[in-house]
């Protein structure tokens, strides 16, 4: 049975759900009942007689019987039952949702918007879905990067069809190896359904389950087991979508179909190895080790299938992330080597998003804001919820001189990928300051500072907006702890790196700086 979005429970639903909600309360209640004779009308005034019992403090063991102490203790399992569900710990990691933004935006300080905002997020006008991650079943740990391979490959496929909202792997990815609430995940993300599953991988065999859980209801949409041979892995990743899409009752245009219905890599054990590069690239650490892997593991592909250009676009990736962190002995040569193998992706797989994603990504670092713009909406035409492609977009669009075009792009960014907002932010706050509107830009760096604490870049714009607003003590507070962080701090380095378009803006920078006393 499918559920329209945005549909509420009927009457006699919603008295199921309170029902199974509170299951363990009314267990107690009547286990209560029966161990002490006492009905709930004379549990109150049980407790009130023995509030009374203050006068005559030496006669308590007598007075006490087994019944109250029983009763005593199940209120008290009743009592920290209730208070356990309003207050229990979310899955999610520490993000500040787009209703804190959007609080913030509209004129809320940083300080209250958190207590203002809701703790969860409206419904899209579209089915929205969240894909979290699989349970690796296989019993060794280093085979997570095939399970969560897998779950990456049925976002992204998901991913291309316009009719739906899809979550960022980012966001889903919080709650890896944690207890799912399906009703929670669809607060916490903004989204109606789930998809949860599990891969067992042993030799040449597979098997893959997956549920779709209605987050509103929590009816289940679809489930299915598939008992397969490895190599058929990407017909059981096709079916997934396309049943997905059957019970979502999403209308798919040529084009979405075609997409869909594409496989990039026919090699198993090509693919093996683009999974395993790849889970380098969307690790937390990532250092030069890890760098040098990736290259290691995307190489041994593309000699098992040259023509594979999810394959080459890794390599890419990793080269752009050696240029930006300046891991190798010669960074600078691997800005062209990223370029060079983006040009091969592309070349390969005119239709693979990751491929225009990297290419805009280089273009940015070769500041060619012209060529990286024209990559990144490429990259949305054939993924219209690549939640990095829209950060990459809006982020051209600051340094092109357009900070009010940027806002609602790198607002998009984060509504697609909520956990992972303290990763817009930045960009965001630098968005408002270019545009001149300091107080906005000032409350959401202080957000970005409260979730990133070693961050030396976002304070260097936050002095920057506190300087324009006059706060002149806490721009130097915030420079100090800049200079804490990373000592060797350099603002006309670090900007001469960035790829401005407009000199006015480098300078309301500065300005903002110089108005705090601070040195450039």
């Amino acid at each position: 049975m499918t559920h329209s979005q945005g549909a509420k429970p009927g009457f006699m639903g919603r008295v199921w759900e309170n029902a199974r909600e509170h299951a363990s309360n009314a267990v107690v209640g009547g286990a209560i009942l029966v161990v002490t004779g006492f009905t709930p009308e004379h549990w109150v005034a049980e407790i009130l007689h023995a509030l009374h019992l203050s006068d005559v403090r030496s006669q308590l063991p007598s007075v006490i019987d087994g019944r109250l102490l029983v009763l005593s203790v199940g209120v008290a399992i009743i009592v920290g039952d209730v208070l356990w569900r309003k207050h229990r710990p979310r899955a999610a990691t520490a993000s500040v949702s787009p209703a804190t933004v959007a609080a913030v935006i509209e004129g809320v300080s940083s300080e209250k918007s958190a207590s203002l905002a809701p703790d969860f997020l409206p419904l899209p006008d579209k089915p929205s879905i969240a894909v979290l991650p699989f349970q690796n079943m296989s019993g060794d740990p280093e085979q997570d990067y095939f399970a969560d391979g897998i779950v990456e490959d049925i976002i992204t496929d998901l991913s291309k069809i316009s009719g739906l909202m899809v979550i960022s792997r980012n966001s889903t990815f919080t709650y890896k190896g944690k207890a799912i609430d399906a009703k929670q995940v669809g607060r916490d993300l903004g989204v109606r359904y789930v998809l949860e599953g599990s891969v067992r991988k042993a030799g040449n065999r597979l098997r893959i389950t997956g549920q779709l859980i209605d987050a509103v209801t929590s009816g289940h949409l679809w489930a299915e087991r598939y008992d397969r041979d490895l190599t058929d892995i990407f017909e059981i990743q096709d079916d997934v979508t396309r049943r997905i899409i059957d019970a979502l009752k999403v209308t798919l245009s040529p084009a979405e179909n075609a997409q869909i219905a594409h496989i990039g890599v026919h090699n198993i054990d090509a693919y093996d190895y683009f999974l395993r590069g790849r889970e380098f690239l969307l690790g937390e650490n990532k250092n030069r080790e890890k760098f040098e892997q990736s290259l290691k593991l995307f190489t041994r592909a593309l000699e098992l299938d040259p023509n594979y250009s999810q394959a080459y676009a890794g390599l890419s990736w990793a080269y752009n992330f050696d240029y930006s962190n300046r891991w190798s002995d010669n960074p600078d040569n691997s800005l062209q080597v990223a370029k060079h193998n983006a040009e091969l992706a592309i070349q390969k797989d005119p239709n693979e998003p990751l491929a225009h994603f990297v290419a805009s990504l280089a273009a940015i670092f070769g500041k060619d804001l012209d060529g990286a713009k024209s990559e990144a909406e490429n990259a949305l035409s054939l993924n219209p919820n690549f939640a990095l492609a829209y950060a990459t977009l809006g982020t051209i669009c600051a340094y092109s001189g357009q900070p009010l075009a940027a806002i609602p792009v790198i607002e998009r960014a984060m509504r697609l990928d909520p956990a992972w907002s303290q990763q817009y932010l930045h960009f965001l706050g630098t968005a408002y300051l270019l545009a001149g509107k300091y107080e906005t830009a000032a409350a959401l760096l202080r957000q970005r500072v409260l979730l990133v604490p070693g961050t030396d870049m976002t304070r260097a714009i936050l002095a920057s907006a506190l300087g324009h607003l006059g706060e002149i003590d806490e721009a130097r507070r915030v420079w100090r702890e800049l200079k804490e962080i990373n000592p060797k701090y350099s603002f006309s380095e670090h900007f001469a790196r960035q790829p401005f378009k407009r000199e006015e803006d480098v300078r309301r920078i500065a300005e903002g700086l110089a108005k705090a006393g601070l040195s450039t």
